[in-house]
């Protein structure tokens, strides 16, 4: 396995048929909604047909979603992953989710140097960024611990039950 992939506790690795049960899980979880994009449930064709989709090239689909792996256990613990890759411009979205069965471990630290080391070295980005809602206190900490820095807000950004709510933007640049 690349080098890129590996850290103290986990490793990153491609989306496999078996990951279906997890990906149904998280993307139909309604609680974590409001930290993404997603407003409807996936049925399991959909997650089978992402998976599926997911081994075609990141300059093709702009998007690279990797398992994140417990080493010792082979146990999933949660995702990570490169989207909207913009190689003209040299940049990535990055996001990451571990399971509430597991968070509060380090994974999500080191799933995110993993992913950044291959970001910045192999595929030669410029820069990351992360958009996060402002009461998402636990993935703020996290981009601030990473040495992402805020570097914007998007007011009313998201849709939070009957109101709307700030979205903080965290860049970490290459240099």
């Amino acid at each position: 396995m690349n080098d890129y992939f590996i850290n103290q506790d986990i490793f990153l690795r491609a989306l496999e048929p078996e990951d279906l049960e997890f990906f149904y899980k998280w993307e139909n979880n309604t609680t974590l909604w409001q930290y993404g994009s997603s407003i409807v449930p996936f049925s399991r064709f959909a997650l089978r047909q992402y998976i599926a989709d997911s081994q075609m090239d990141i300059f093709q689909i702009r998007q690279l979603r990797m398992m994140v792996v417990e080493k010792t256990k082979d146990l999933v613990v949660g995702t990570v992953d490169l989207y909207e890759f913009d190689a003209l411009n040299s940049r990535a979205g990055i996001g990451i989710l571990v399971d509430e069965n597991h968070q509060k471990k380090g994974y999500a630290l080191q799933a995110l140097a993993c992913i950044e080391k291959y970001a910045f070295h192999h595929l030669k980005l410029h820069q990351l960024y992360a958009f996060v809602p402002e009461k998402n206190l636990p993935s703020l900490a996290l981009f601030e611990k990473a040495d992402y820095r805020k570097t914007a807000v998007l007011k009313d950004w998201v849709s939070i039950s009957k109101s709307y709510g700030d979205v903080i933007v965290m860049q970490k640049i290459n240099k």
